[in-house]
């Protein structure tokens, strides 16, 4: 599996995937919730920010199922899906993860026949990486 790389903006986000937890960066002058993270609040203009837990509770706004050919890293765990998730308190943050049928369950374990625009997912957690099973 390969990890995230993060950059001082995002490091808190991996932080608290890693203990299980998922939060977003939010400005603590006008409250606006916000990712991807970044040092000034585009409502605001503030540079003062906070990390909220939300709960994990979305739908899915868009998904793709890549196919070979592919890079090879990626190519041997294809057919797989990407999800864009639409995050319940937050609707214009959409989270990129994989839809899966249970925490640590792999890449591919959900049938793509399964997923559809719209569905209502949770979010789970393995080795860090927040991943998606459909509520």
């Amino acid at each position: 599996m390969l990890s995230p790389v993060t950059d001082t903006d995002g490091a808190p986000f991996w932080e608290y995937a890693a203990r299980g937890e998922l939060r977003v960066q939010a400005c603590a002058d006008c409250g606006e919730l916000r990712f991807p993270p970044r040092p000034c609040c585009p409502h605001c203009q503030s540079f003062a920010s906070q990390w909220r837990p939300v709960s994990g509770r979305g739908r899915v706004w868009s998904y793709v199922v890549p196919h070979p050919p592919l890079l090879p890293d990626y190519a041997a765990q294809a057919p797989y899906n990407v999800v864009l998730v639409e995050l319940e308190e937050a609707p214009r943050i959409r989270l990129a993860g994989n839809l899966v049928t249970g925490p640590g369950a792999p890449l591919g374990s959900l049938d793509p026949g399964r997923i559809r625009i719209g569905a209502r997912v949770q979010v789970v957690f393995s080795g860090g990486l927040p991943q998606w099973v459909l509520a």
